[in-house]
């Protein structure tokens, strides 16, 4: 009975899926942003330190916005003095701690009739990144669109998942840019 418990428990927390977080600026008119630019000197705004943002997932990272934007949304990738967006992004990856407790519960033993409880506790630690994707009008400097996106991430993961994952919650992040009010 507890196994059947604790499959249910994992079954249900693969199943939950963390949706993107938007906010933009309401003045800003996101029908005139048809080219895009990295922010210069990007790097040196992440913890590159952490394992998760590397070159590799750098490279990843960026492949994906650029296809997004290029092929799903129609935007030009141009030299950063044209733009009329600048992007950048920021990775972090977090532990948390996980606490699960089990209350199983019967109703006979060995002769006699009664109740009784077993309280099972498990406690595991994960990580947990976040990306976060900022477009920032390159006239007048000011942050216009972020999206973030957080889940739990998954060890031993090839070349191929890690590009496969990078490119879904990208997708993902940037599904609402433009804003769908403004369109």
């Amino acid at each position: 009975m507890k196994n059947i418990l604790i499959v249910a428990a994992l079954a249900l927390l693969t199943a939950c899926t963390q949706t993107p977080d938007w906010d933009y600026d309401k003045s800003a008119n996101f029908s005139n942003f048809k080219t895009f630019a990295w922010v210069e000197n990007a790097s040196l705004t992440k913890d590159t330190t952490n394992y998760q943002i590397n070159g590799l997932m750098e490279k990843r990272v960026r492949t994906a916005v650029n296809k997004e934007l290029s092929q799903t949304l129609g935007m030009s990738l141009v030299d950063a003095a044209q733009a009329d967006v600048l992007v950048n992004y920021h990775a972090s990856v977090d532990k948390e701690l996980e606490v699960d407790t089990f209350n199983v519960g019967y109703g006979a033993r060995w002769g006699y009739w009664g109740t009784g409880f077993q309280r099972d506790t498990t406690a595991r630690e994960y990580e947990v990144g976040t990306l976060v994707i900022d477009i920032i009008d390159r006239e007048s400097n000011q942050l216009v669109w972020r999206g973030a996106k957080e889940g739990r991430l998954k060890k031993n993961q090839s070349p191929e998942q890690r590009e496969a994952s990078i490119k879904e919650t990208v997708a993902n992040i940037l599904s609402n840019f433009p804003p769908h009010k403004q369109l």
